[in-house]
């Protein structure tokens, strides 16, 4: 046999009694896919949640670390406060 003969060859026709309603998923198969279709779109926006939760994160990250990145740069006086700030106990008048 080649390949000609296989292009001569005519398809059967389909028996008179074939009933197209028995190769149809029927209402088992759309409750099937109606429940896969579900799924994905939960797990598309659970996925979404979560990614956009670790770029946040990642955005305060590099907000704390440049933070403490100007932070060690800036000089500190002896008790502990930067040298622009000035502590709440000087800044108050005293008491008489």
């Amino acid at each position: 046999m080649n390949i000609a003969h296989w292009f001569m060859v005519t398809t059967p026709t389909p028996d008179a009694g074939f009933d197209p309603n028995t190769v149809t998923p029927g209402w088992v198969g759309f409750v099937a896919v109606f429940f896969i279709a579900i799924a994905t779109i939960l797990l598309i926006l659970d996925m979404t949640r979560r990614v956009r939760r670790v770029r946040y994160r990642a955005e305060v990250g590099e907000k704390l670390a440049a933070e403490r990145a100007s932070g060690a740069a800036e000089p500190t006086a002896a008790d502990g406060t930067t040298s622009g700030a000035t502590s709440s106990k000087s800044a108050q008048e005293p008491d008489a």
